[in-house]
């Protein structure tokens, strides 16, 4: 019994960390200057769902939750850089990991995801 609990661990272990390789290699992260300065000029994408959306983000982000992406992929151009963030910025790198499968290769997150964002933001009254 110990031991299946520990080959389950360990295997769990390996996996978070041949993971978090893979997402490193395919999404950039960058600090909150970087993000601000390249966002203009790419697809900026709020991966959070809708009433995250809605109670705050980003000046012109547009929401695709991940919840949606798979069906509306076809709305984020392949040839522009995409430029993601989510909550805390679990959900903008599984959103990476699945555009980058689909053949998007300029991807940038937000380090550290939304709640750490001190720019301007808008939200609905």
């Amino acid at each position: 019994m110990i031991y299946t609990l520990l080959i389950i661990l360990v295997a769990f272990l390996v996996y978070s960390l041949v993971m978090w390789l893979y997402q490193r290699r395919i999404v950039k992260t960058v600090s909150q200057d970087e993000f601000r300065q390249g966002y203009r000029k790419a697809q900026l994408i709020d991966v959070r769902e809708p009433n995250e959306y809605e109670a705050g983000h980003v000046l012109g982000a547009r929401n695709i939750p991940l919840s949606q992406l798979k069906m509306r992929k076809s709305e984020i151009r392949p040839d522009k850089p995409v430029y993601l963030y989510c909550q805390n910025g679990m959900r903008s790198g599984r959103a990476a990991q699945f555009l980058y499968r689909k053949g998007y290769k300029d991807l940038t997150q937000l380090e550290g995801g939304f709640k750490k964002w001190t720019g301007k933001i808008k939200a609905k009254k």
